[in-house]
């Protein structure tokens, strides 16, 4: 039903179209791109704008060079929002822009707006705004995370940032990784729809992307996991206590995971269907290895423990 508070928005939106049309084009601003964000961060909460939003991704993936005119305009939208609708989608529309595979995009670091103290014009939306800044919170964090490790890769030390392990660094590197990734994780379980109000398609669709981006970071995190109990026997003494230390951070996310994959699947995300095989570490098994971590970091003691016949 069509609303004055949809009437107004939809004015609003208008009006920002409009003056985007006289946009002067320079290395900063480009009158096109403007209207594409406009119009992929629209007011209406019951749908999302993909044409826009993939035309924004090609213009980015065409050229880094789009990636400053794309943040430019992206943040003086979301600097001067005051809409939950708005906000969700431009971090919807920013969490796209992260999945474009060019180097400019590991090159943004901290964001350039910021909605960590986010207010809805209408009051009572506490739920809504909660949301909005946790998931804000998490793409900060994840794009300074990309930001450090294309430094670290340009140093020759890790390849490809986020997309993957470093594959012949040193274990010490390899397990700050591993707890940076963890980092994250705990960052994207903050991220929860809490109430009916938000029973919303706009919402559905951002935790859709949520959750796979939950199944990404877990499986890259027990990929990583492996690659050290391989490397077990052969690591010093601070290696295996920043080790053992990932292990039972690993046990308690298994079972926080869980927990939140069958909330969202109950809520009605649907990809919260497709849920991985989550790899649950007993605590007979954390024993074990910590035994194995000690034998192994203190290779002398355990020559001595070694009956002789």
């Amino acid at each position: 039903m069509w609303t004055f508070k949809g009437a107004s928005n939809a004015l609003k939106d208008a009006s920002s179209l409009f003056i985007a049309n006289f946009t002067p084009c320079s290395p900063h601003r480009n009158p096109e791109i403007e209207a594409a964000v406009i119009k992929a961060t629209n007011h209406n909460n019951s749908c999302v704008d993909y044409r826009s939003a993939q035309l924004l991704f090609a213009w980015i993936r065409v050229s880094g060079h789009y990636i400053r005119p794309v943040l430019s305009a992206l943040s003086v939208r979301m600097e001067r929002t005051r809409n939950w609708t708005v906000a969700l989608k431009g971090l919807m529309l920013l969490h796209g822009i992260f999945t474009c595979k060019v180097p400019a995009v590991q090159k943004i670091g901290r964001l350039p707006f910021d909605l960590s103290n986010f207010k809805d014009r209408t009051p009572n939306l506490y739920q809504h705004e909660a949301f909005i800044r946790a998931y804000y919170t998490y793409l900060n964090k994840k794009s300074a995370f990309m930001m450090k490790h294309s430094e670290d890769k340009k140093g020759g030390t890790l390849r490809k940032g986020i997309k993957e392990k470093p594959k012949q660094s040193s274990m010490m590197q390899h397990l700050v990784w591993l707890e940076n990734l963890q980092g994250l994780l705990d960052m994207l379980l903050e991220i929860k729809p809490q109430g009916e109000k938000m029973m919303n398609i706009l919402v559905l669709e951002a935790m859709n992307c949520i959750m796979l981006e939950v199944y990404d970071i877990y499986s890259r995190i027990c990929n990583g996991i492996a690659a050290v109990l391989v490397r077990i026997y052969s690591i010093g003494k601070t290696e295996a206590g920043m080790s053992f230390s990932i292990l039972q951070k690993a046990a308690v996310q298994a079972d926080i995971l869980s927990r939140y994959i069958d909330y969202c699947r109950d809520f009605g995300v649907t990809k919260a269907s497709e849920r991985p095989k989550i790899v649950h570490i007993r605590k007979d098994d954390i024993q074990q290895l910590e035994q194995i971590i000690n034998k192994a970091s203190s290779p002398q003691k355990a020559e001595q423990s070694i009956p002789k016949e």
